[in-house]
């Protein structure tokens, strides 16, 4: 079947307009007109924020591994206390955004805080006669990102787990390899490119934060995006931060590309009920600990301490204030996954109807922006569409006499925009994902009918895609929620959100003021997710443990 040239143009349109910050960001890296700004930073900071980045990167690339691959080993593989509720429990860290976990450890570990008001009250001691470590460092850092990102290797791991070809680990025993050895030499090389891209998700989501390292003063790239913008006023330089940023973002995904190789992995067989081994004893208690100490410190620690600052002290401006910042940031949010699940209907009916090179390289191009960073889409939208605005304002200007001020970066359109680039891959994939589970013959049947290409849309294929379509709405939804260095770029003036609420009164140390708002953002992050732990649960059924 064949698409109509319309929808070729217009996902050729969507194409270019999330190609357009990146390629902005680009072209100044290329142009080299960083001046006297770009050779200072490459001078005194610039070092730093490399030897950072890999720091963080290595860190939490090792810590992801490790947590995510190991619960999902043990939920799958075993049967021990609370594996039922471990099993989408685990997922629970992802609504904690990375500068919120941050805020939390910071007022419960800092000297005035609970646990060392604590330690001193049992020991006796006094300031400077007992170390403690400081959170705030490049590896408190690693820690965080750890807490809140394990969950991307854990989805992707127990997924590969759950789908490894029938009697794999059967002819593995019969070879006479041992649970350990058989984890080591067979599951785990048939789910290495699972691990992989799931470490790859979770180092695209550490490069592209700014609210964590900001405040625990670790300077890495974007930071210093944001201060070469703000602080030193120089838009060029910032763009050839954020293309130095990119570069790393190309460097993580080409790592990911050579992690999987040349291997495939296919499930030859049904898909048959998982016999898993029952731990006894220390053993299953042990388990059942590994399990709970990343749930503990990646939601429940800290959503209690939220919860408990909230309650006891939380934002002195609550009321008209925190409607105000929740009705901005709900209204980004419901615009950005409006816009975002119609043109994901747009690009992926466009991709089903025809099999164009232009369409692939199209799906392609958004599917790139979500690997891009915020702060780096942010550069990339407001150095073109401040050019953009200027000249229009120049011509209705000399058209009409009046001064009509910005209109495009003055208010919440080039904001929206920058969320687009940024989040509608998600929304893309979910909708591609439930479109390709419809047969063609549906189709055909249908034009046979008489219904044309947009009639089958409308009256086949959007009833049945309603509830993915609302998953991709929501899950989008929770992104422009969380997203703070987009926002804190091109927010238009006096306009705050919930995110940059929290935030702000973080970074001025007013930790139980920014809990009211950082509460709101987590409340909001665990729905979608209690969504996806039904999905869990529904594939755990393939997990029988084995009888004694």
């Amino acid at each position: 079947m064949k698409a109509q040239p319309s929808l070729l143009w217009w996902a050729l349109a969507v194409a270019v307009l999330v190609a357009v910050p990146i390629a902005s960001v680009a072209f100044h890296l290329l142009a080299g007109q960083g001046g006297d700004t770009w050779a200072h930073l490459a001078d005194t900071v610039l070092a730093g924020y490399i030897g950072n980045t890999l720091r963080l990167c290595a860190g939490v690339a090792l810590g992801t591994v490790l947590v995510g691959t190991g619960a999902a080993w043990l939920v799958t593989m075993h049967d021990f206390p609370g594996r039922r509720l471990f099993e989408w429990a685990l997922v629970l860290p992802l609504a904690v955004p990375a500068y919120v976990m941050a805020y939390t450890y910071t007022d419960l570990l800092q000297f005035v805080g609970p646990v060392q008001s604590w330690l001193r009250a049992v020991t006796g001691w006094q300031a400077g006669e007992y170390w403690f470590p400081d959170v705030r460092t490049v590896g408190g850092a690693v820690l965080m990102f750890v807490f809140v990102l394990y969950p991307y290797v854990y989805l992707l791991a127990r997924a590969a787990f759950l789908e490894r070809a029938a009697g794999v680990l059967e002819a593995g025993r019969s070879l006479g390899l041992g649970p350990w050895s058989n984890f080591l030499r067979v599951s785990l090389p048939l789910a290495r490119p699972a691990i992989a891209a799931g470490a790859a998700l979770a180092l695209m989501e550490t490069l592209a934060d700014y609210g964590a390292v900001s405040y625990f003063g670790v300077h890495t790239f974007t930071t210093g995006i944001y201060r070469a913008w703000f602080s030193l006023g120089d838009r060029v330089a910032a763009s050839q931060l954020a293309a130095t940023l990119l570069g790393f973002v190309a460097l993580v995904l080409s790592l990911e590309y050579l992690a999987r190789g040349r291997a495939r992995f296919h499930n030859t067989g049904r898909r048959a009920p998982q016999t898993v081994q029952r731990l006894r004893g220390l053993r299953a208690w042990l388990a059942s600990l590994a399990c709970l100490l990343p749930l503990l410190l990646g939601f429940l620690l800290p959503g209690g301490v939220l919860l408990h600052m909230a309650l006891t002290s939380g934002d002195a401006q609550f009321g008209a204030r925190f409607v105000e910042l929740a009705r901005n940031s709900f209204l980004l949010a419901a615009l950005t996954a409006g816009c975002a699940v119609l043109l994901a209907v747009l690009l992926a009916y466009a991709g089903r109807l025809s099999a164009h090179p232009l369409l692939r390289l199209a799906n392609g191009t958004v599917n790139l922006g979500y690997a891009v960073p915020g702060s780096v889409i942010a550069v990339g939208v407001l150095v073109p569409l401040a050019w953009l605005d200027n000249r229009l304002a120049q011509a209705i200007g000399a058209f009409t006499g009046a001064n009509p001020g910005l209109l495009l970066t003055g208010g919440i359109a080039a904001l929206v925009y920058a969320y687009l680039v940024r989040f509608e891959a998600v929304s893309l994939r979910t909708v591609q994902a439930s479109l390709g589970k419809v047969t063609l013959n549906m189709d055909e049947a249908a034009r046979s009918l008489g219904q044309s290409q947009m009639g089958v849309l409308r009256r086949v294929h959007l009833p049945l895609l309603r509830g993915s379509l609302l998953t991709a709405a929501l899950l989008v939804f929770v992104d422009v929620m969380k997203e703070l260095p987009a926002t804190l770029v091109m927010r238009p003036f006096n306009f705050d959100t919930l995110a940059t609420q929290a935030y702000t009164l973080a970074a001025d140390e007013r930790l139980a003021e920014a809990s009211t708002a950082a509460l709101a953002i987590v409340a909001v992050g665990v729905l979608p997710l209690i969504l996806l732990s039904r999905q869990i649960r529904q594939g755990s059924a393939y997990c029988q443990p084995a009888r004694s």
